[in-house]
């Protein structure tokens, strides 16, 4: 199944819930509640360690430190805390 191309930058759960709605004649709410959960599912796999999807690529949650950064217009510091964060590396056979 190829999606059709979509005039926004962005992909949205919306997006994709409509779009195979259209291709497969499945009720938007029945595929929104699917696309859902999958998002559910991966990012409990995540909260306990990495993801990866064959033929797209890999997941990653990395721990950035506590810095100092600084307003390029005003040059005022101020402390930006520590947090995760989410990395992706895709995958080889991803054509791009």
């Amino acid at each position: 199944m190829r999606l059709r191309k979509m005039s926004q930058d962005k992909l949205t759960r919306e997006t994709i819930a409509k779009q195979i709605s259209i291709e497969f004649g499945i009720a938007y709410s029945t595929v929104y509640k699917k696309i859902d959960k999958i998002l559910e599912i991966w990012s409990n796999m995540m909260i306990n360690s990495d993801l990866s999807i064959n033929y797209i690529g890999s997941f990653k949650i990395n721990q950035k430190n506590e810095r100092i950064g600084r307003n390029p217009k005003t040059k005022e510091e101020h402390l930006i805390k520590s947090r995760k964060v989410i990395s992706f590396k895709k995958s080889n056979k991803l054509i791009l």
